[in-house]
């Protein structure tokens, strides 16, 4: 066979331009780009590398190497892990800043693959600029910090390590089951290395996501619970997105009567005006949906990992003959809580359990009280997002604002705090899509990288962050990078001036106001932080309300702009929308001078003798 003689940080890159994916009948690189913050470690090698094929595999700078990574990750889930990017650092502090990404995509199994710079693999010039140094292990480098938050690791010591290294790579990051990070270290004297590498090597590949049939007696034994069901339920997860599954599963409930409720990463995979939809569930959930989940005899949970949120803390399911169908790609979640398993993709899967069910309905009572809970939920729900004219509006006052400006196209991205629970109850998500979360790591300072993540995966969409001061105060640079890209993004930001879900949190436990808003932290003098400034400048347009009016009017504004805009308005921190909801395990101490945390824990032990 013949061989191309390159380094190895030129064979890596020429090996990511050849992968490719078909989607929509068209061929598109997998790879859509290299995310890059070069230094020592990646500049000469890999950098070089990316500046030749720069007109094959785009390479992008951000500020911030976490927030590049986010973006990827971004990118990623809103291309529903069809595509995927490369994010590089160079060694050092690069490299550790992108730990908490790497954990973000290995909770909520998005493929992103990373590209740290490493040590000298032949450790002439030890210790070499930023390396971190063990006394007892001299392979020990800084991006072990990796390990635990990869699906796949590997340092690359030699150039002709890259062969089998990348094909694990790919293997990982192009599968349903182990999808996740993938972190190559790159020893950066090896990157400048040269290797006869194979031609074979960088030949052309097309991935094309695995759609995995059921077994037939798993398959026999979930369709068997769900005809004897009395009182059937859906859960639908995040794998119905990315398995393209949600036609597939509205025919499904439909033709089975099944009502169904979706966890944050499955949002938005039924159209909330769907009669069975009956919206969010869990801790976060509608009262439609906790009220019907309660008596379930039977839970068909959709490409769920079936986390804390989602179960109340394995409370939610109070019925004691509740059963769960675990449909799910990775046979680790579809056994969960000794669930039926039924192992296989949710597209592949719906189908054949539709034909197993043979016509099969569930009683048209159940179905009849969904849809009635349902109807009542959305009337409990229109008064919270009700505009109003108080000083200081609550979360879901701006939630309404943002939904009345919002078209269904649109897609709302958001990450952590008290709004990712607003947005599960309440936000009516109007496209497939159009319901970007991240909460399975529940990262602050995801949302405005993400949100950039999004936009240049789907371009042609309106993008909206929601996030609070706090998120916007742990990572907004990304703002100049969308203004840089000429990538246009909404960012609505909500002062409640600290972080006001914890406060609410500490305070139902017990706790004293302490450390959380500004006012109750350690101070000399309270900062006075103008949002709006900060943003224009970093370059956007912005805009500082003060009424819900005038947010309706910056919205509409906003549409107009050829730039990403940010709009700040001053909310409540205590408030929160108390309908809906369950109860959540977060663990209250036995003893405390506190008679208010003494009741809590009386609260809390009543409510572990209540879980079935």
């Amino acid at each position: 066979m013949a061989k191309i003689r390159l380094t190895m940080a030129q064979a890596l890159v020429k090996a990511l331009a050849a992968q490719k994916t078909v989607i929509d009948g068209e061929t598109l690189p997998l790879f859509a780009g290299v995310w890059a913050i070069f230094g020592h470690g990646n500049v000469a090698g890999l950098g070089e590398a990316l500046h030749g094929a720069r007109d094959v595999l785009p390479t992008f700078r951000a500020h911030n190497e976490q927030a590049m990574a986010h973006a990827a990750i971004a990118f990623a889930k809103a291309s529903r892990r069809r595509r995927m990017m490369a994010v590089t650092s160079s060694i050092g502090p690069g490299a550790t800043n992108m730990v908490t990404a790497a954990a973000v995509a290995h909770v909520n199994r998005l493929p992103l693959l990373l590209l740290p710079g490493d040590v000298f693999a032949g450790r002439r010039p030890d210790p070499v600029l930023q390396q971190i140094e063990d006394f007892g292990d001299g392979t020990v480098s800084a991006n072990d910090c990796f390990k635990p938050v990869s699906r796949y690791f590997d340092r690359l010591t030699r150039p002709e390590q890259l062969i089998p290294a990348f094909e694990r790579a790919m293997a990982v990051l192009t599968d349903p089951t182990e999808c996740g990070p993938v972190t190559l270290c790159l020893c950066q004297d090896v990157q400048a290395e040269a290797f006869d590498y194979p031609e074979g090597f960088f030949a052309e590949r097309i991935w094309t996501p695995r759609r995995q049939r059921p077994d037939e007696v798993e398959l026999a034994e979930a369709a068997a619970l769900l005809k004897a069901a009395k009182k059937p339920f859906v859960v639908v997860g995040g794998g119905v997105l990315y398995g393209e599954a949600e036609a597939e599963l509205a025919r499904f409930c439909e033709a089975h009567g099944l009502p169904a409720a979706e966890t944050q990463a499955g949002k938005s995979a039924l159209p909330f005006d769907h009669p069975l939809n009956l919206g969010a569930i869990g801790v976060t959930g509608t009262g439609a949906a906790n009220a019907m989940a309660g008596e379930a005899d039977v839970v068909l949970a959709i490409g769920t990992r079936l986390q804390d949120f989602t179960t109340g803390s394995w409370s939610l399911f109070a019925n004691p003959a509740c059963r769960i169908i675990g449909l799910n790609v990775q046979a680790f979640d579809a056994g969960k809580q000794r669930a039926q398993p039924l192992v296989c993709d949710a597209r592949a899967g719906l189908a054949e359990l539709d034909a197993a069910l043979a016509g099969h309905r569930a009683p048209e009572t159940w179905t009849t009280q969904a849809k009635a809970a349902k109807a009542g939920w959305l009337a409990t729900a229109a008064r919270y997002t009700a505009a109003g004219n108080e000083a200081l509006p609550s979360d879901a006052q701006v939630l309404g604002a943002v939904q009345r400006w919002s078209e269904p196209s649109d897609i709302v991205v958001c990450a952590a705090g008290g709004l990712p629970g607003e947005l599960h109850k309440l936000w009516q998500a109007g496209a497939p899509g159009g319901y970007h979360m991240e909460y399975g790591y529940s990262c602050m300072g995801y949302e405005i990288a993400g949100g950039l993540g999004v936009k240049m995966a789907d371009p042609a969409r309106e993008v909206v962050i929601m996030l609070g001061d706090g998120s916007y105060l742990m990572m907004n640079s990304e703002i100049a990078t969308s203004v840089m890209l000429g990538l246009k993004l909404t960012i609505v930001v909500l002062d409640n001036r600290g972080f006001g879900c914890i406060n609410r949190l500490q305070g139902a436990t017990g706790g004293a106001p302490f450390n959380n808003l500004l006012a109750d932290s350690r101070h000399e003098t309270l900062p006075a932080i103008d949002f709006a400034a900060h943003a224009a400048s970093l370059g956007a347009v912005s805009r500082k309300v003060a009424s819900l009016a005038e947010l309706d009017e910056a919205l509409r504004e906003s549409r107009t702009h050829d730039r990403t805009s940010v709009v700040v308005i001053d909310t409540d921190p205590m408030i929160s929308t108390d309908a809906g909801g369950h109860w959540w395990d977060v663990a209250v101490p036995e003893i405390s001078t506190r008679a208010q945390v003494t009741q809590a824990r009386q609260r809390y032990d009543d409510a572990l003798k209540a879980r079935p």
